[in-house]
């Protein structure tokens, strides 16, 4: 079997639902995600016609449109009257889409796309770092602290502790009240904080050293110094990706 012929193959292969879904279109859309970013419909080439979507996935015309709609909504398609609808390259993919990302995540098997997540949460929250550290009142700082605190004692349990972790980062976003920039984090950790690829190693040892990093941004902050808690959360968040990442043995490209 040539490529081409198993690309067409691949690309009329029925779903694999294990039941016909409640949401049909939320379902077909979802499917369609995967299989563009598989490369099964490579970018640049046409998405099967409607008769043939329909026939694949079982489903009504005006469930067909209505999954192209929000595929075109995604970025993924682009529909023209009289030309049909091509599937786009990935660079116009909106990539904070939960489904786009998480599809794009699964296929990276060289990790470059964690690799651009921790780069964006690392520019965000060095730059709501630094503003946190110009405006935390007493409270806030008190709250770091504790955080700081309690994390001291949930080294030997990950789960906790990351939980924990996760708080200490918010409470810093924040304080910033930068809701852009903490919205565009929090919509990038959703889909990745419970994968093993992004979470990695969770031994003590790295509990232990993560919250050294903790302690040192909210002393800086405490300090209200601006550069220095900027850089400390520079700093934690790179080495603690490379720890997590190192078992992979893939090379790295986190730029500063």
């Amino acid at each position: 079997m040539t490529p081409s012929q198993e690309t067409t193959l691949n690309a009329s292969a029925p779903p694999a639902w294990a039941r016909r879904p409640t949401n049909l279109a939320r379902a077909v859309t979802a499917e369609l995600v995967e299989r563009i970013v598989r490369g099964v419909h490579p970018s640049g080439t046409p998405l099967p016609p409607e008769p043939i979507l329909c026939e694949t996935f079982s489903v009504s015309r005006t469930v067909v449109r209505e999954a192209v709609k929000i595929l075109q909504e995604k970025g993924l398609v682009q529909v023209r009257q009289g030309a049909g609808t091509t599937v786009t390259p990935p660079s116009m993919w909106d990539m904070l889409d939960e489904l786009v990302l998480a599809a794009t995540i699964a296929e990276d098997d060289s990790l470059a796309i964690l690799d651009d997540l921790v780069v964006t949460r690392r520019v965000l929250e060095s730059d709501m770092a630094n503003v946190a550290a110009r405006l935390a009142d007493q409270e806030t700082l008190d709250r770091l602290r504790a955080q700081v605190d309690r994390m001291d004692e949930l080294v030997d349990d990950h789960v906790a502790y990351h939980e924990h972790d996760r708080a200490f980062h918010d409470t810093i976003m924040q304080t910033s009240g930068n809701r852009i920039a903490r919205g565009v984090v929090r919509a990038l950790e959703s889909q990745v904080v419970n994968t093993a690829r992004y979470m990695g190693r969770t031994e003590r040892s790295l509990c232990v050293a993560s919250n050294r990093g903790h302690r040192r941004i909210y002393e800086l902050i405490a300090a209200h110094d601006p550069d220095g808690a900027a850089e400390a959360m520079f700093t934690h968040i790179t080495e603690a990706w490379l720890v997590r990442r190192s078992g992979s043995g893939r090379p790295m490209r986190l730029q500063r």
